[in-house]
């Protein structure tokens, strides 16, 4: 299974609404201009304005600040805050949350202990004794933080209002 389809299942198992993601996942991958294609989808702001960053920054073709992002607003970011999730998690609902157990457990494991030290490396690498790209890498992966936050901040205002 893909990451994504574990991601998908973890959602249904924990009976999340993921009508939004299949009402537009077609027209998102048939799109020849993915970003123009957010922009047109009725998507919550944050998440529309996540996307779009990272799309964005993705077709920037600047590989160091793409690195960055992935870095610093994911590989490095992710397991703690999973953790945390996880030590609060409880069994409200009835609903069989091991499926999304097993989701966070995977990415702890995946981006702690391989992905994220690989993550920093790649950065290291592609930025060496570059002055200006180690400034372009943080810029980004600052604002990627920010976007995530922002996207973060949404998703727990809906949550809380249901």
């Amino acid at each position: 299974m893909s990451h994504f389809e574990m991601y998908l299942e973890a959602m249904k198992s924990i009976k999340a609404d993921t009508s939004i993601f299949y009402s537009n996942y077609k027209s998102l991958i048939a799109s020849p201009d993915i970003v123009n294609e957010i922009e047109i989808l009725d998507l919550p702001i944050a998440v529309a304005d996540f996307l779009k960053f990272t799309f964005k920054t993705i077709h920037s073709n600047n590989t160091h600040c793409i690195a960055a992002v992935f870095t610093f607003g994911r590989e490095d970011l992710i397991p703690s805050l999973f953790i945390e999730i996880i030590k609060n998690l409880g069994q409200k609902d009835n609903a069989d949350i091991q499926p999304m157990i097993y989701y966070f457990e995977r990415h702890i494991e995946v981006d702690g202990d391989e992905h994220g030290p690989l993550a920093l490396k790649m950065v290291e690498l592609l930025c060496k004794n570059d002055k200006q790209k180690w400034e372009e890498a943080t810029e980004a992966a600052k604002i990627a933080l920010e976007k995530r936050l922002a996207l973060w901040n949404s998703i727990s205002s809906q949550i809380t209002l249901e």
